[in-house]
């Protein structure tokens, strides 16, 4: 006896939730890995300015001061907050949302209105929230996370690009001597 074959089900990638906010759970820290692809050659790049740092400092005698952080905490990659939402929905139905970043305590309260636009997320965590429109307050949140890039710094990104800079341009000169 074979069962009947099973269409996948098609569960819409966004989805607009309007209802009434039930409970807002304490927020907690999660983190994000940072790519080796993306961090090894921006710190490759970033010791190659540093190394002529080194050297024009031994030149001149005096000493230049690095601030630049351990490779174990970058890899560790931004933390930021994120706050469980449980909403019942139009149909009456309890709907769990997240909300990625700071999000202040007083922003959304128990039986306040609110309308956002949800998408998933991957594995098997509840819908991301978008913008919450508070319907109550006529307020729109739009809380932000910290970002890749504002994890490695403004600092440690111009060093890379200089260091990309400076190595692009010794390959080129080797190359250019060689002919």
């Amino acid at each position: 006896m074979t069962s009947p074959t099973r269409t996948p089900v098609k569960v819409p990638s966004r989805r607009v939730i309007m209802g009434q906010v039930v409970e807002v759970d304490e927020p907690y820290a999660r983190e994000v890995a940072v790519p080796p692809l993306v961090l090894f050659p921006l710190v490759i790049a970033a010791v190659a300015v540093e190394l002529v740092g080194l050297l024009i400092s031994t030149v001149f005698r005096t000493g230049l001061p690095t601030a630049r952080r351990p490779l174990k905490a970058l890899r560790k990659g931004p933390e930021y907050m994120v706050t469980p939402i449980w909403v019942r929905d139009a149909d009456d139905t309890l709907v769990e949302v997240e909300v990625h970043g700071y999000l202040n305590r007083s922003a959304l309260i128990r039986r306040d209105r609110i309308r956002t636009v949800t998408r998933r997320q991957k594995g098997d965590l509840p819908l991301l929230a978008g913008p919450i429109e508070n319907l109550t307050t006529s307020r729109t949140l739009r809380p932000r996370r910290a970002t890749l890039w504002t994890h490695l710094g403004l600092g440690l990104v111009l060093q890379g690009i200089l260091g990309a800079l400076l190595i692009g341009a010794v390959a080129a000169l080797s190359l250019g001597a060689l002919r």
